[in-house]
Parts: structure tokens; sequence; C-alpha cells
């Protein structure tokens, strides 16, 4: 039981395989590479390829010119970017200290008053008397820090001059109920349906 696995296929009837032998080097005696000339160099008759680098770009000088483009692009949008990131933090430093002491969150508050904001749905809890002012407009959210303030129309007007991003939340009273999209007579239940 102690055969390799090797013994065991040869068992079987497989062969063994002989390594392949490396052809010897030839050998020719007698010659010898040939000594390298040394003097001026004849010319071969050819006309050298001056007319592209005489004028023109190469294409060293290309990739170089297009090297250095690039980085010129890349730097200018780094820079741009940081002057954005820049004007970003001073905006909302300044709405930090607009907000000081104009929040109208309450502890006490356990309704919840969901709202889109930034593509997701986010919740803010108000007191009964907020949710209705919320919804009629006389009051706004703001988020700041990862949260979201509720403050009144006014501070959301300066907040939104300050740093419009930050505006979660603005109830227009007066904008038209949304067009309901089942509305449309193809999507009525006929009446005689049974269920």
């Amino acid at each position: 039981m102690t055969d390799s696995l090797r013994d065991q296929l040869m068992g079987l009837g497989f062969k063994q395989s002989s390594p392949e032998k490396k052809p010897a080097p030839k050998h020719v005696q007698g010659k010898r590479p040939a000594p390298h000339k040394r003097g001026p160099k004849k010319p071969s008759g050819k006309p050298a390829v001056e007319a592209a680098n005489s004028g023109g770009f190469d294409l060293a000088r290309a990739y170089a010119a297009r090297n250095a483009q690039e980085q010129r692009e890349r730097a200018e949008a780094e820079r741009l970017a940081q002057e954005q990131a820049r004007l970003k933090r001073e905006a909302r430093a300044k709405l930090t200290e607009y907000l000081a002491g104009k929040v109208l969150n309450d502890e006490k508050a356990d309704i919840a008053r969901h709202f889109e904001y930034g593509g997701k749905i986010k919740r803010i809890y108000v007191t009964e008397a907020q949710l209705k002012a919320l919804n009629a407009g006389e009051l706004g959210v703001v988020q700041q820090s990862g949260r979201y303030l509720l403050v009144t129309a006014d501070t959301l007007l300066e907040a939104e001059r300050i740093f419009a991003q930050a505006v979660a939340l603005k109830v227009d009273p007066n904008a038209p109920a949304q067009d309901d999209p089942y509305s449309d007579p193809l999507y009525q239940v006929p009446d005689d349906l049974v269920w």
C-alpha cells in the first residue's frame, strides 16, 4: 500500500517519460567572430531623416507637451476643487453662527414628519403645533452637521441665502397639489370589477 502514484501508473502500463535531451551546441573550429571595424563611418548613401526633427514636433516632444498640458489641467481642477471646498466650509461656519439660538427643535416632540432630502427619505420629530406650522410653510428644516433643525420661515430664507444646500425642507403653501399619476382614465378601476 506504500506504492507511489508513479509506481501504480507504471503498473497499469504507462511508460516512464524520458527526459528531453538538449542538443549540444555546434562548435565550428577555426571561425572567430569578425573584429569590430574602427575608423570613420562611411555614409550609406541614404539621406538622414532630419526633416521630421527640423521644424515640427517629434513623438517625444508631443508626448511631453501632452503630459505637461494634462498636468496643468489636473492642477487647475485640484485648485478649483480646493477653492470650492474652502467656500463651502466658510458658508457652513457662517450658517452655524447664524443658527445659534434660532433652532426650534423640541425634545418632547413625538410626531415624525418625513421629507425627501438628497434623494432619500429623512425624518424630523415635531410637536402637533409645529407639524401644522411646518405644513403651512411657516417653519422649515435646515440640515447642519448631520442633524435636521427646525427653524422659522424668515430664518430659513436667510439660511438659504448663506448656504442653499443646507435647506432640507421648504414648504410652499401656494404651490398647487402634485398631479396624481393615477388620475388618468387608463388607471381607473371599473365599477363592475369583482375582486
